[in-house]
């Protein structure tokens, strides 16, 4: 079974198509739980109407399952808290 250090890494390669930033960097990424039957990652969107979520949930699940001893992933979207981006997030989006 990877480690959840393994399991960061892989979701660090997951970008949101349109604005080219990781999931993680983005703090999409709520919580990670790693037993032997299964990893389970709970994440959100930039918005509950995201485009993206779908492919972003598809290629989350995909790319985790790939890491040797994955049994199963499992995504669970949230919008309890709604996504709140980082000052770093919000200067890199011109938010700020």
């Amino acid at each position: 079974m990877p480690t959840k250090d393994q399991v960061i890494e892989v979701i660090k390669t997951v970008e949101v198509p349109d604005i080219f930033l990781d999931i993680w960097f983005l703090g999409l990424i709520y919580n990670i739980d790693i037993t032997e039957e299964r990893i389970a990652i709970e994440m959100t969107f930039t918005t509950p109407l995201c485009p993206s979520g779908p492919q972003l949930m598809a290629e989350v699940k995909e790319k985790v399952g790939k890491l040797e001893g994955v049994k199963e992933v499992k995504v669970n979207v949230t919008f309890n808290p709604p996504w709140q981006p980082s000052d770093e997030v919000k200067s890199l989006l011109g938010l700020a």
